[in-house]
């Protein structure tokens, strides 16, 4: 498998700092091209979400960079990236939950990762930062762990209620704000001819699922500058339809 990878991030129309933090990675292994994407958006405000949501990045690029090489000569398993991940995950919370003590305030991070190594990808996350899988069709691959969404998995509100609804930013959990986190894994097999996006809760506010599926599908993602041009056409849509939010989004085609 080979893939092209793009990412954006913009602080938005009405936000100070800008506390999404993302980044993805193409690596040559003797094992064939190896993807890695991770995407956090922060929380916090004038307590620094952005430091929160950079340190999970880093730990999650370090791994990548020095974890991943070895598992992959000894032969990766997804019991090794749930194992490692979780640890992150845990580690992180520990250490942003120690930051906030020290500054006195909440802060806390998101986390979307994903994986892709040959027909296999390996996704996790925590809070409300997605994943998507986009062929002819558009599927949300993560769940969100938030107040709205647990009320939509009950039935008691519909998705345009939700969109609504004033709890819509309330998160179940999220790294470093919660006195327990329990990632939540999804590995599945992946195949030429797909795209798979991350995005921060920013992105996809104000932009329908109609809209993504036709502006991000496979026939239109169709090499590196398009999918730059895509993402910024949908960023700045985003803005002119006055998202208040920070907005970030990493997309990987696969070929």
């Amino acid at each position: 498998m080979r893939y092209v990878i793009s990412a954006d991030t913009d602080i938005g129309i009405s936000k100070k700092t800008n506390q999404d933090s993302l980044s993805v990675r193409l690596y040559d292994t003797p094992y064939g091209e190896v993807c890695f994407a991770v995407l956090c958006d922060g929380m916090g405000g004038l307590a620094k979400g952005e430091v929160a949501s950079a340190e999970v990045v880093k730990a999650f690029c370090n791994w990548s960079a020095t974890v991943l090489p070895a598992l992959l000569a000894t032969g990766l398993t997804p019991d090794m990236i749930r194992r490692d991940w979780n640890d992150i995950v845990l580690a992180q919370n520990d250490r942003i939950s120690q930051y906030s003590m020290s500054v006195g305030a909440d802060v806390g991070t998101t986390v979307v990762t994903a994986l892709f190594i040959g027909s296999n990808y390996y996704i996790m996350n925590v809070g409300d930062s997605r994943a998507y899988r986009i062929t002819n069709t558009l599927t949300q691959i993560t769940n969100d762990h938030s107040v709205v969404a647990e009320k939509m998995r009950q039935g008691v509100l519909t998705k345009e209620q939700a969109l609504m609804d004033p709890m819509r930013s309330v998160l179940t959990q999220c790294v470093g704000a919660s006195p327990k986190v329990k990632p939540e894994f999804y590995f599945g097999s992946a195949a030429p001819n797909e795209v798979y996006m991350l995005c921060s809760d920013g992105f996809i506010h104000v932009i329908s699922d109609e809209e993504l599926l036709r502006y991000m599908s496979p026939e239109y993602m169709v090499n590196a500058q398009q999918m730059k041009q895509t993402i910024g056409f949908l960023i700045n849509e985003n803005k002119l339809r006055r998202e208040k939010d920070n907005i970030s989004v990493v997309t990987v085609r696969t070929f």
